[in-house]
């Protein structure tokens, strides 16, 4: 019996595929060229998170350079673009170089999308692993990114600087020992950003490397920023969507920010203190590039409770918007309490005024920053006081 055009599709089962693999693959979704359309990128990106994979969404338009730096930041098992821009020909290969000369010759290249049958054998031969035309189905995606994810070695295989950090990365939130030689220094300034959920914390982090990177070309003693941002890991699958790098244009940007995104359990920070220490070590020595000298640290965002951060961090930034709660909601116990600088996110939208006028009862002496992410407008005057 046919089936109706207007029947639901059916639900992808939520069911941990990844549980005997050497550690949780890392794959980075990405399109490229004049695509805008990610709706199905989104699926696949929810069924690999829904199947234990921890995905990185890099977002729409990117170049080749952008994917490539993204899946080396990121440590990525292989890189999954979509291409339905009829320019696979041109962009993949490129794609394939940019990830070679970037540190990382041994991670895999997938590609799906619009893809001419006549066109794939040419793309294998330019480097692209495997294609993926529509009609394939998400089990058979899943199974490729499983393929892709085999035993992390010490080192990576061209001993770039910046491709080790991210391997250090990785080797240290998994709680697993690093090479004798690893060169730890901690940065000049970590600086926390955190919140509840929605409040605009990952355009707010965008808004402040891209003020940062511009103030240091003028004065390069700023030395690079470096973000880390986590996210929540499933409780049933232990899958991650980490989507927060999206928010960043890395195709002006390109390494003037180290970026990594990170799964965790609620407010496990364990692996935090070293992997800062770690990106100040990265390129302390000199050579490839100016070192890190701040790190911005994006915390899950859980809500009023959210206090660990302090902990590992210089000064924290808490993000709130109009419309959170009244003045009782604001004095209770907690996240207010660990604020260095208060930020008044959404400022254009209503209750702005009042947000403002009870932070003040409770401020005291600690500055209190209004910004409209989305626009820009406030992230200089943050910067400086997070600085200062």
């Amino acid at each position: 019996m046919a089936t109706a055009l207007n029947a639901p599709t059916s639900e992808f089962e939520k069911k941990d595929r990844c549980a005997d693999l050497p550690h949780r693959p890392r794959v980075l979704l990405g399109k490229m060229g004049l695509d805008g359309h990610d709706r199905g990128v989104k699926v696949i990106a929810r069924a690999l998170r829904d199947s234990g994979v921890h995905v990185i969404y890099s977002g729409l338009w990117q170049t080749p350079r952008s994917l490539a730096v993204s899946a080396r930041d990121e440590d990525c098992d292989c890189i999954a673009a979509s291409m339905m821009s009829n320019s696979h020909l041109v962009l993949g290969p490129k794609l394939v170089k940019a990830i070679r000369d970037l540190g990382r010759p041994d991670m895999r290249v997938y590609m799906g999308g619009i893809l001419p049958q006549e066109d794939i054998p040419k793309l294998l031969e330019g480097g692209i692993t495997r294609c993926f035309t529509t009609g394939v189905g998400l089990i058979d995606i899943v199974n490729a990114v499983r393929e892709s994810t085999v035993a992390r070695t010490e080192r990576v295989p061209s001993g770039g600087v910046t491709a080790q950090l991210a391997r250090d990365i990785s080797l240290v939130h998994a709680g697993r020992a690093l090479r004798a030689d690893a060169k730890k220094q901690r940065p000049r300034r970590v600086i926390g950003i955190t919140g509840s959920p929605g409040a605009g914390k990952s355009t707010l982090v965008a808004q402040l490397v891209g003020e940062y990177t511009r103030r240091a070309k003028a004065d390069p003693s700023l030395g690079r920023c470096a973000v880390v941002a986590f996210d929540p890991m499933s409780p049933i699958t232990s899958g991650a969507l980490l989507g927060d790098r999206l928010r960043v244009d890395f195709n002006n940007l390109d390494e003037a920010v180290f970026y990594r995104s990170l799964a965790i359990s609620g407010e496990d920070y364990s692996s935090l203190d070293e992997i800062v220490q770690l990106i100040g070590g990265a390129h302390a020595g000199g050579g490839t590039g100016l070192p890190y000298q701040t790190v911005f640290v994006e915390t899950v965002g859980a809500g009023q409770n959210e206090t660990k951060i302090r902990k590992h961090v210089d000064r924290t930034a808490v993000v709130l918007t109009p419309g959170m709660g009244d003045a009782v909601q604001m004095d209770k116990a907690g996240i207010l309490e660990i604020a260095d600088v208060f930020v008044c996110n959404k400022a254009d939208h209503p209750g702005e005024n009042e947000l403002v006028r009870d932070l003040r009862d409770i401020a005291g002496k600690r500055p209190i920053v209004e910004t409209i992410a989305t626009r820009a407008q406030g992230t200089a005057e943050l910067l400086d006081a997070l600085l200062a």
